[in-house]
């Protein structure tokens, strides 16, 4: 697993040990076993951006602080030029890059997606989190899946959803898609 996922299971471990929550509680806000959520904390295993979000919502920690380790400082405004978002790249696939991270106290968490091709019969990976999340397809094409239902989104297009609904997304056409991707 790359480094950066190594860190962002140490800032997991940190946020645990520092306020003294037991490990099943934590495993029980991500929704999976202790074994499961201490396997994250090895870093091995990737850490998807919907148990960071269950962490974030249920401690009141920014999203962006676990996944980049930077503590959000502006209030008024905060500007993020192009190409210049704290990114995180979570797999060689998925790679987010954080559009609002310096702003403390979000009501939403935009980012900048990127996914890269993957086998065409491959499964989508899905997740869930609180709240909603909407997607803005900036360029390539994507398959995204909100529980049963498949979609096909062009470059254009745009989808708000429940994300608590299992959901997942994939490049189509062996071309990366980027897309905004906003939390709430």
């Amino acid at each position: 697993m790359n480094e950066q996922i190594r860190q962002i299971a140490a800032r997991l471990q940190g946020l645990r040990e520092a306020m003294d929550i037991p490990a099943g509680e934590m495993a029980k806000v991500c929704h999976l076993s202790t074994g499961q959520y201490l396997e994250l904390e090895k870093g091995n295993t990737d850490i998807s951006v919907s148990i960071l979000h269950q962490v974030s919502q249920h401690y009141g920690i920014e999203l962006t602080t676990l996944m980049f380790g930077d503590e959000a400082r502006m209030n008024s405004y905060f500007v993020t030029r192009k190409g210049k978002g704290t990114a995180v790249e979570r797999t060689k696939a998925y790679k987010y890059q954080s559009l609002a991270a310096g702003f403390a106290g979000r009501k939403a968490d935009p980012f900048l997606a990127t996914v890269h091709p993957k086998g065409e019969d491959e499964e989508i990976y899905l997740n869930s989190h609180s709240g909603q999340e909407y997607n803005l397809v900036l360029d390539g094409r994507m398959l995204i899946k909100i529980g049963t239902k498949e979609i096909t989104l062009e470059k254009g297009d745009s989808i708000y959803f429940n994300a608590e609904l299992p959901h997942g997304m994939k490049a189509l056409d062996g071309e990366k898609v980027n897309f905004l991707a906003v939390i709430v």
